[in-house]
């Protein structure tokens, strides 16, 4: 059985930084793109940021561009994203994502595993 477990999300001040975690299980990602989004109460699910297989690439929704970084560490097939610079907007439960390719992909359609979210919450 497949899982993402996210891990390291909670309350940051404004301006505060949080680095969330997935570790996946049951098969592994190293040959695989994997994302981060995030959901708000009554929105769609956002794309956040992506990385290719290797780490070698990543892209990410404009409104985080230089405040997060994704990152991963195949040896223990896991994900991180460092936010920094957070913003009471960027509240919201994250969610890391696995796809069943190596390129990076933005649309939450195109993944196949799904953690179960973990909830940032930044007040100002």
């Amino acid at each position: 059985q497949v899982q993402l477990v996210e891990s390291g999300g909670g309350w940051a001040q404004a301006g505060g930084s949080l680095r969330l975690s997935c570790a996946a299980s049951g098969r592994t990602f190293s040959f695989n793109a994997m994302g981060w989004f995030r959901q708000t109460p009554g929105k769609e699910r956002e794309f956040v940021a992506t990385i290719n297989w290797s780490g070698g690439s990543t892209a990410y929704q404009d409104s985080v561009k230089g405040r997060f970084t994704i990152s991963r560490d195949n040896a223990k097939n896991t994900v991180y994203l460092q936010m920094n610079s957070l913003k009471p907007e960027d509240t919201a439960v994250y969610y890391c994502a696995g796809t069943s390719v190596p390129r990076m992909r933005v649309n939450p359609n195109e993944y196949d595993y799904w953690g179960q979210g973990t909830q940032v919450t930044v007040s100002s």
